[in-house]
């Protein structure tokens, strides 16, 4: 089995910490009603959900992955998702089985702990805090903190820049492809939960170098030098 002797670890929020999906999908379902339009559901919500929530809003009118809708049609839309998203943040979203031993474990370990989330910061920091983890991270790099954001390399090497840790010293956990392509690209080792959002597709075939179940699995995938 592989071991990974990082000296900073970068975590997902949405699909790797958190099953945001209940909430987001609520959202999206008030938000279709107040427009007149058909429901989603939670299932649709779950495959097109990884890409922050403008592109969630852009799929949901549209009932499609790769879709986009009408201008006009989105500039109405999005101000409800958002208004619908701030009071429903964190009353249905709860962390995944593991995440609070996996957290102990990283916290055990003489290592940088930060957070990369392609979720805006006004939606990530309540969250956090709603859930018990924000004071856990050294810094917390939000959708909207940069420019860019995940698959882009950015945020994963901001962060890094931040902490005072090069990028080949460092590992990103995540669960989607978007994830996979910023570590590679930032040149970070990456390991994948098997649970998490990534439309549907296994993440084993972005081949991260490790794949775990729960992130309590990471007491047997990292070790200190």
């Amino acid at each position: 089995m592989k071991k990974f002797t990082p000296k900073m670890v970068l975590i997902d929020v949405d699909g790797t910490l958190v099953d945001s999906v209940p909430d987001l999908a609520y959202c999206v379902d008030e938000m279709l009603k107040q427009l007149g339009m058909p429901t989603r559901g939670e299932a649709a919500v779950r495959e097109w959900v990884g890409n922050g929530v403008v592109r969630l809003t852009e799929r949901a009118l549209v009932n499609d992955l790769n879709g986009y809708p009408d201008q006009a049609l989105f500039d109405k839309a999005m101000p409800i998702f958002n208004e619908l998203y701030a009071e429903n943040t964190s009353k249905r979203s709860k962390l995944y089985d593991g995440v609070l031993d996996g957290m102990e474990f990283l916290k055990s370990l003489d290592l940088k702990i930060g957070c990369v989330t392609n979720k805006a910061a006004q939606f990530t920091i309540p969250l956090l805090k709603d859930l018990g983890l924000h004071d856990e991270f050294e810094v917390i790099i939000c959708g909207d903190t940069l420019e860019k954001k995940k698959p882009d390399p950015a945020p994963l090497l901001y962060a890094s820049k931040q902490l005072g840790v090069k990028p080949e010293d460092s590992l990103m956990l995540g669960d989607s492809k978007s994830d996979v392509k910023a570590a590679r690209a930032a040149d970070f080792a990456i390991i994948c939960v098997s649970y998490g959002y990534n439309h549907g597709e296994d993440i084993r075939h972005y081949e991260p170098d490790a794949v775990i179940d729960s992130m309590a699995e990471l007491v047997n995938l990292i070790e200190t030098v």
